[in-house]
Formats: C-alpha cells, sequence, structure tokens
C-alpha cells in the first residue's frame, strides 16, 4: 500500500496541473503546482488550514456540495463534479478558479481528489482548447495545407495576355470581340532577317519553309509573308494575282529584281521589306484566344523552326503585340524565381536575428510557405489567370506573414521575460495582440479588398484574393500556430543584446520628439507635406509596356529597330459599317475611307494604313495596264464591282468581309504610349464625325485601343479603391475604438504616407500605370496595422488607470518595439524587389517600402504628437474640455477615448489584500502593468498602493526620499529582507516550547 501512495504521489509530483487529496477535510497530499498556486512555501503550511478555510465565505455551502457531489464519483468516471470557486491564497489575494473533485484511495483511506483549472477553461470553448489531441490537430493542419495546395499550382493559367485585363462590358472588348469575328487578329509576331545573301535562292526556300511551318502550328491562324503575299499586276484586258516570291521559279528573278519587285509593291513596301531594302519581315498572326503561355509555347516552337530551317544567324529582331507579352511573362516567371525565395530568406534571417529561436524560424517558413500556396490555389480553384499583377501576392504575403509573427513572437518574448511558460506564455501573448491583431487583419484586408471596385479585372481579382490571403495569414498565425507553440516551446526565450534591444532607443528618441515637442512636430511634418502638395500635381497617368523594360532590354531594342527600318508596332484599327450586302460597293463610301487613311497617314504618330481601298485601286491599275494615273478608286459602282468578283486572291478578306458589308482600316503607329494613343484616337474620332458622319457606322478597334482605354480604367480604378479602403478602415476602426473621434485620429497618420507616395512619385516622374495603381490601397491597409497595435495600447493602460504620457511611455516601450521591427521586416522584404531588372515589379517595391518607412515615422513623430495635443496633461484641448465639463483631465481623456470611469471593488480589495499584492510587486514575481491587468484594478491605483509602500519603508528603514528614487532596486532588496525577517521570526516564535 505504502508503495502504491508513494508512486502515486511522485506521479502527480510531476504533473503540471494543481492536484491535492483531502481527507475529512484536511490536505494529506498537494502537489507543487497547487502549492504554487495557492501561495503555499510548504506542504506543512498547506496542512495546518482546513479545506473549507481556504474558500471566501460565500463560497463554503457551494464548496460542500461540490465535495458530497465527488463521494458518489470514482476516478474511472467520465465526468467528475465541477464547481467555480474563489480560494484564499497565503498572502490574501483572492483566486477564482475552477476545481474538479472525486473520490479516490489514497494511505489506505478514502480520499477526494481536487484539481484545479483557471475560471472558463472548463467552458465549451476552454474544453475544446484544452484537449491534448490540438497541437497534433494543428501541426497535422499546417502539413497538410502546405501540401495540398501544391498538387493545384501545377494547374495555375499563368497568362498576361492584354485581353484578360478588361471587363467584359467594356466597349472596347465588345467592339474588338465583333472586330476578331470578322477580321484576323491584330496582335502579332513580326519576325526580322537580315545578313548577307539575304536575296539568295537558298533564303528564300529556307524562309518558305519557315513560312510553311508556322503556318500548320495549330497556334497560328496566318502567316504574312513574301512568299505567301499577293501580288497584283497587270494583264492583257485583265489583272493577275501572283505570289510576291513565287519560290518555284526563283531562276526567273534573278536578286536584284526580287528586291526591286519587293520595294514597289504598294501592299508590302515597308511592311515585309524595310525602307533601306536591308532587311525581310515575317508576320504571324497567332489566334485571339490564346493566352500567355500559349503564346510562350509558340515562341519555343518558332526558335525551334528557325533552328531546323537554319534561319537562326539570320534573324535580326522579334517585335510585335505577343513577343512583349511574351517578355512580360518572362521577366515576371524571373522575378517570382529570384524574389519569392529572397523574401522568405531575408523573413527567416531577421526572425533569427532579432529572437534567435530556432522553432520560430521553422514556424515562420512553414507558414508563409502554408498562407503563399493556399492564397495562390485560389486562382486555380476559381479559374482566373495568374497575371503580372498577381505576381506581387507570394512576396506580399510573405512579408505580411513575418510582421503578424513579429508580433505574436515579441509578446511571446515579453511573457518568456515575466518567467511563463508553455500553454500559459502563449496565452498571455495572445491576450496582449490578438484583438490588435484581428483588427490589424481586417484593415488591411479592407484595404486590398477596395482593389475589388477596379474594373480592371486582375486587379479587382488580386485584391479579392489578397484579402482572403490576409485571413489565412490571421487563422494560422493566431490561431493555429500558438498550439504548436504551447506545446513544443517550452525554453525560456533568450535576451539578445543586438535584435531586439537595439530599436528601443530609436523608438524612445522618435516617440519623445512626438511627446515632449507636439506642436512643433505635427507643425514641421504639416508643412513639409504641404510644400511637397504640387508636385502631386505633376504625376501622369500613363502606361507604356515598352518602358516597362531597360534601354537595353532585347525587346526593346527589336521595338525600336523595326519602327526605325519598317512601320510602327503598335495596331489601331478603325472599323466601318454597312445597313446592307455590298453597302461598300459605292465609290463615295470608298473615297471617304481613302481621304481618311491619306488625312491619318498625314498624322505624325501614324506611319501607314491600309484597307480595302488600297486593293481595289491596286486592281483599278492593273487592269489599266499599270497607268499611274489609274491607281484610285473607279468611279463607277459596276466597275468595282466587277473587279471585286474577278479578285481570286486571299489578302483582301483580311480587310473587308465577303459580304462588303463590313471592312476596317489598319493602321501601324509608332507610339507606343496610352496617353499618346488616347490623344490619337480624339483626332481620329473628330474627324471621322465631321467628314463621314452617319453615311456608315465607325468605331476605333483593336489593342492600340484597348491599351489606351485602360488609363481611364486605371484612374476610376485608382479613386474607387482609394476611397473603398479609407472608408471600410475607418469604418471598422470605429466599430474597434467605439468613437468617431479616435477612429479620425487614427486616420491622419496613414493618409500622410499615400499622400507622401504621390509626392515621390511626381518628384521622380513614376508613372501611375498598372503596377503603381495598387499602391496606395495596398500601403494604407498594411500602415494601419502598426497605428491599431500603438492605439490599441495606449487606450488600454488609460482605461486601466494610467495618465496619457505614461501609457504613451509604456506603449511605445512594448508595442513600438514590434512596430518597429514589423516596419524593418516589410520594407526589407519589399526592398529587395528594387533590385528589379523589370520596371513595375521596381516601381512597386519602391513606393511600398517609401509607404511603410514614411508610415513607421508617422506612427512614431505624428501620432504621439497628436495624443499629446488631444489627450495630454498639458494639452490646450484638454484643459478647455475640462473647464467646459468641469472635470479632470483624466476622465476628459477616458471619455474622448470612449472608455468608461476607472473604478475597482473597494469591499473586495481590504488592506490585507492590497499589502498582499504589494509584496507580489516588491518581491518581483510581478509587475505593476501586469497586476493590474491580472486582477482588473486601474494601474494608477496599484502604483499608488506601490508608493505608499514604498514611502513606508523608506521612512520605516531611514532611507531618504531622493536615495529612493536614485536606487529604486535598493528599496526592493530592503523589502525582500524585511520579509525574509519576518518569517523567519514567525518560524522562530512556532519552534519555541509553550510555557
Amino acid at each position: 500500500m505504502a508503495e502504491k501512495t508513494a508512486e502515486r504521489s511522485s506521479r502527480l509530483d510531476a504533473s503540471r496541473t494543481p492536484v491535492a487529496i483531502v481527507h475529512e477535510g484536511f490536505f494529506v497530499y498537494a502537489n507543487q503546482a497547487f502549492l504554487d498556486r495557492l501561495a503555499y512555501k510548504t506542504f506543512d503550511d498547506l496542512a495546518a488550514v482546513p479545506l473549507l478555510d481556504l474558500v471566501v465565505d460565500g463560497n463554503h455551502e457551494r464548496l460542500r456540495e461540490h465535495l458530497e457531489a465527488a463521494k458518489k464519483t470514482a476516478g474511472t468516471d467520465r465526468r467528475y463534479p465541477e464547481a467555480r470557486l474563489t480560494f484564499r491564497r497565503s498572502d490574501e489575494l483572492p483566486l477564482a478558479i475552477d476545481c474538479k473533485a472525486f473520490r479516490t484511495r489514497y494511505g489506505g483511506e478514502d480520499c477526494i481528489q481536487l484539481s484545479l483549472t483557471p475560471a472558463g477553461s472548463d467552458s465549451l470553448s476552454g474544453a475544446i482548447r484544452d484537449l491534448p489531441w490540438r497541437n497534433y490537430l494543428s501541426l497535422a493542419f499546417l502539413a497538410l495545407f502546405a501540401i495540398l495546395p501544391s498538387l493545384l499550382l501545377p494547374r495555375l493559367n499563368i497568362n498576361n495576355a492584354p485581353s484578360i485585363y478588361y471587363p467584359e462590358s467594356e466597349e472596347a472588348v465588345i467592339v474588338d470581340r465583333e472586330m476578331r469575328k470578322l477580321f484576323p487578329n491584330d496582335e502579332v509576331i513580326i519576325l526580322v532577317f537580315d545578313g548577307v545573301a539575304l536575296f539568295s535562292d537558298g533564303f528564300f526556300e529556307a524562309y518558305d519553309a519557315l513560312s510553311k511551318a508556322l503556318l500548320a502550328n495549330p497556334s497560328v491562324d496566318d502567316v504574312i509573308s513574301i512568299t505567301s503575299q499577293d501580288h497584283i499586276s497587270g494583264g492583257e484586258d485583265s489583272f493577275r494575282i501572283d505570289r510576291l516570291i513565287d519560290t518555284r521559279h526563283l531562276e526567273d528573278l534573278p536578286p536584284a529584281q526580287r528586291i526591286e519587285r519587293l520595294a514597289n509593291d504598294r501592299l508590302s513596301r515597308d511592311v515585309l521589306i524595310s525602307r533601306d531594302r536591308t532587311a525581310l519581315s515575317m508576320i504571324v498572326i497567332p489566334k485571339k484566344e490564346e493566352d500567355s503561355r500559349t503564346h510562350l509555347k509558340l515562341a519555343h516552337e518558332i526558335d525551334l523552326a528557325l533552328e531546323q530551317t537554319r534561319l537562326q544567324g539570320y534573324l535580326k529582331a522579334t517585335a510585335g503585340w505577343v513577343p512583349v507579352d511574351i517578355a512580360q511573362l518572362r521577366a515576371m516567371l524571373a522575378d517570382n524565381s529570384v524574389f519569392i525565395p529572397a523574401t522568405v530568406v531575408t523573413g527567416l534571417l531577421l526572425v533569427w536575428w532579432l529572437f534567435r529561436r530556432w522553432i520560430a524560424v521553422i514556424m515562420t517558413g512553414v507558414t508563409i510557405g502554408v498562407v503563399v500556396n493556399c492564397t495562390v490555389a485560389i486562382y486555380v480553384l476559381i479559374g482566373q489567370p495568374f497575371t503580372l499583377i498577381s505576381s506581387i501576392i507570394s512576396p506580399m504575403l510573405s512579408a505580411l506573414t513575418v510582421a503578424a509573427l513579429v508580433h505574436l513572437f515579441n509578446a511571446t518574448y515579453q511573457a518568456s521575460q515575466r518567467g511563463l511558460t508553455g500553454r500559459e506564455r502563449v496565452e498571455r501573448a495572445l491576450r496582449e495582440v490578438d484583438r490588435p491583431a484581428a483588427f490589424a487583419a481586417l484593415t488591411t484586408a479592407a484595404g486590398l479588398a477596395s482593389l475589388g471596385t477596379s474594373p480592371i479585372v486582375p486587379i479587382k481579382v488580386f485584391g479579392l484574393i489578397s484579402a482572403v490571403g490576409v485571413g489565412f495569414i490571421y487563422l494560422v498565425v493566431y490561431r493555429v500556430l500558438p498550439n504548436v507553440f504551447a506545446r513544443w516551446d517550452r525554453k525560456p526565450w533568450p535576451r539578445t543584446g543586438g535584435g531586439l534591444s537595439a530599436m528601443d532607443g530609436a523608438v524612445r528618441r522618435l516617440s519623445n520628439l512626438g511627446v515632449r515637442h507636439p506642436a512643433v512636430v505635427v507643425a514641421v511634418l504639416g508643412i513639409g507635406l504641404a510644400a511637397g502638395i504640387p508636385q502631386v500635381g505633376k504625376v501622369r497617368v500613363e502606361t507604356n509596356f515598352q518602358e516597362y523594360f531597360q534601354p537595353g532590354h532585347p525587346i526593346r531594342q527589336a521595338t525600336q529597330y523595326v519602327d526605325d527600318h519598317f512601320l510602327g508596332t503598335m495596331p489601331l484599327e478603325v472599323k466601318f459599317d454597312t445597313d446592307r450586302r455590298d453597302g461598300l460597293v459605292d465609290h463615295e463610301k470608298l473615297e471617304k475611307i481613302r481621304a481618311f487613311q491619306r488625312w491619318a497617314e498625314s498624322l505624325p504618330q501614324v506611319d501607314h494604313t491600309v484597307s480595302m481601298v488600297d486593293f481595289i485601286e491596286e486592281m483599278h491599275w492593273a487592269l489599266r495596264g499599270e497607268n499611274p494615273e489609274y491607281r484610285a478608286i473607279p468611279q463607277s459602282d459596276e466597275l468595282i464591282s466587277q473587279l471585286l468578283l474577278i479578285y481570286d486572291g486571299n489578302d483582301l478578306y483580311d480587310f473587308v468581309d465577303r459580304d462588303y458589308q463590313h471592312t476596317h482600316v489598319a493602321m501601324n503607329l509608332n507610339v507606343h504610349s496610352a496617353n499618346d494613343i488616347a490623344a490619337l484616337m480624339d483626332e481620329l474620332r473628330a474627324y471621322l464625325a465631321q467628314n463621314v458622319g452617319d453615311s456608315m457606322q465607325w468605331n476605333i478597334a483593336g489593342a492600340g485601343r484597348l491599351f489606351a482605354d485602360m488609363e481611364e480604367l486605371l484612374v476610376v480604378g485608382q479613386v474607387y479603391s482609394l476611397w473603398g479602403a479609407l472608408v471600410l478602415i475607418f469604418l471598422l476602426m470605429l466599430i474597434l475604438w467605439r468613437s468617431v473621434g479616435s477612429a479620425a485620429l487614427c486616420m491622419i497618420p496613414n493618409l500622410s504616407p499615400i499622400l507622401l507616395i504621390f509626392i515621390v512619385m511626381g518628384v521622380f516622374g513614376i508613372w501611375l500605370d498598372m503596377a503603381t495603381a495598387m499602391i496606395a490601397s495596398v500601403a494604407v491597409g498594411i500602415a494601419v496595422d502598426d497605428t491599431i497595435h500603438v492605439y490599441h495600447g495606449f487606450r488600454h493602460r488609460v482605461r486601466n488607470g494610467v495618465a496619457p504620457v505614461v501609457a504613451l511611455a509604456r506603449t511605445y516601450r512594448e508595442a513600438g518595439r514590434a512596430v518597429i521591427v514589423t516596419t524593418i521586416i516589410l520594407s526589407a522584404q519589399f526592398l529587395i524587389l528594387v533590385f528589379s531588372d523589370f520596371v513595375p515589379t521596381r516601381n512597386f517595391g519602391l513606393l511600398t517600402t517609401v509607404g511603410l518607412v514614411s508610415a513607421l515615422l508617422f506612427d512614431l513623430l505624428l501620432l504621439p504628437a497628436l495624443l499629446m495635443i488631444f489627450y495630454g496633461p498639458r494639452s490646450p484641448v484638454a484643459r478647455w474640455t475640462a473647464r467646459l465639463r468641469g472635470r479632470r483631465d483624466l476622465a476628459v481623456a477616458t471619455e474622448s477615448l470612449g472608455i468608461d470611469d476607472l473604478a475597482y471593488d473597494e469591499e473586495v480589495w481590504t488592506a490585507e489584500r492590497k499589502v498582499a499584492l504589494v509584496r507580489e510587486i516588491l518581491s518581483g514575481k510581478t509587475s505593476v502593468a501586469s497586476a493590474a491587468q491580472q486582477y482588473a484594478l486601474p494601474e494608477t491605483e496599484v502604483s499608488r498602493w506601490l508608493d505608499h509602500a514604498v514611502r513606508g519603508i523608506n521612512e520605516a528603514l531611514g532611507v531618504s526620499p531622493a536615495a529612493a528614487r536614485r536606487d529604486p532596486e535598493k528599496v526592493r532588496a530592503l523589502a525582500r529582507a524585511y520579509k525574509r525577517l519576518q518569517d523567519e521570526n514567525r518560524e522562530l516564535k512556532q519552534g519555541q516550547p509553550r510555557s
């Protein structure tokens, strides 16, 4: 029996759960956890106290009923009686706790075993939270969601084709869709060849073989080449349609004549042969509905065909709309392959530098993988393409994940410094950061989700999916990961001299500047921002895909070469429609189209135009014996009809339908900026309205119009998304603070970085384009997180009775470190993007970093200055409000913060309990702030009790107040020594024999 009792005692001694065994109302066993919970040094001290005396008077009857119920149970029962009781600790502090009890055998006697758990942990949520398998379930969750989304990623539709950027309801999209039903795609690939023997038989034969091989490719709709293009020439009383270069009869056409034939052909000049007659081209027209990956695959197949035909050495340039798309895709993939690992590694290194905990580093990597993979997998699940815009999502979410983890790790570090371990440490950390983290996640998600108002589809999808990704971050970091740390993170977190501590000095100096000189700080920052406002007007809404690449990039050099030696590569089309069949067999309508072409070609932006009119004039010229005077539109509709009837070629029907009801004029532009194209379209519309009018229906279409209309969509999207972000964030902070004034005050430090971003854009000439259009909403959504953490800490301390100045100092001492650390991590990870050769990625990284760093400075300088102006003790606003309402400053401050009057139950907190709490603080077991939070007391009251105690000790020991202020630790040491003397004196008295 003794052996079983000893074995059981040994097992219970190792338990972290407070356990005791009672026999007939007295303790016969208690483990160390039970003694610590009730503040008893030894079991003998506890055994001298009856169980009934350990609970407050009001709980006596409840304890009796609980023990009676326990006598009817056994340790093998699945459920035990439970009761919530308030125990008296040995130091008289009240302890509300849940107690479980059951009947057991101990030392050969029937006893009752008690186990204590914190109050509320036995609720349904508490019971679920305490299940032992939830730690392993959290691990399984991380493993599952790190692997499962990876299985979907191979199905990711990587597509950056221009057509996907527009909503289906956009007029330009509708017009372009109607055009493609009738005419070929205007998004093409231009292959340019030059070199020696360019006009030789061997080259022409290889060139023809390449043309035929590409035409046979299933992704190619047509190929325009010198060996397939129609050539119209005169004949006896008719005209002939031949191939421009017929490789079957090369012997009939010497090289010199070949050059002349190409250079003199009206429809091929400057299109298939260069102006200086030194280069030839081939135009590949892909199918319209192909995506970027198909374009990339086609580019590889073209390279393979060039290799097979041995023309690689002749290839001078590859240009056109599709190669630009391919170049963007390659740049996007290259950036992802470099910067996603770089941002992750940077985050991991910073976490190690700051916390020196391997479990933190490993879990950071796992969490980033789960969040990024799950978020990107959404693109697959909803069938949306992964675009240039989408490529920003991975580094952005990696940075946000690390930032969220730093807040959790910093709170865990603080809890570890207080001596907490395991689940208690994690729960303490969560209590500190969970609420502000939840609202920070909501505001970040709101800023990103506001992009859902953008009419540009990839931006809209990016915003909504990123918002879901932020939700993943909160779920994994604050709901799943704590279980892992509670179970496997047992060691204390080390103090780091060069990591976390290095941030404190900067935080203290900057925040103190705002606290001590609030008016000066606000004035200086306000004047600085006001001085920069004129620069905002210099920001250009502009997009130019050529400017996305460095000047030396192959696509820019190729485009410049084609523009200089052939025709401009930017396509634009004007569509003409009539209301009947053969409506275009009308010389008056054709004359209007010809007049429009001549006028358009006189504009500096237009290199060339071609339409059905050019074919009709060529046929008329050939029919009249190639007499130049007849290279004009016949004045007879019957003759026009006859020419069209005789025509037996194919190229004409690239410009008119076979019912001669719909036609278009194809233009080659030498400009590439959206604003230049939009200005040209305005000129075209004005001319067409005045000179064509209602004689035909007309509209501007093509890739050029789609590209130019993007500017208007960008401006509308920027305005809607920014206002949407600000309104959503304001409403969320209104819900969080329950005060309009507090919500408005918190918006000021977050509006300032947006203004600064636009000032920087104006100063450095950075355009508002596809990439930078998202910056403001993204930056404000991220930056507001730090404001929430700081303001929440300030408000929480004021609520607990701390004066505003002291509350602000303590907030920046604890939350300020996490704020500056998260900004450094976010900025470092976004700053890496500055090293990209792809301009959109570089600008996004630069401007986001500017926004984050400026938001940090405003949070460390402007926010404390504003808080002092509105809530400080010497604030004119606070004094004026106090005089107006006749209340003390603290009441005014707390009321304006949305906080009720501060109070505590004086009947509960007797003098003995106050003394016991002060002893806890003087012994170093807790701090004023922790004690105030643990017992729901105003921090000012706890500080006052401590001050009274210190003064009493000083007077008793003869220590001067000045010396006590210089060395407060000495006072605490004396207090501890005094307490030890009291304990020793009591023990001596207990050991003396009674007289």
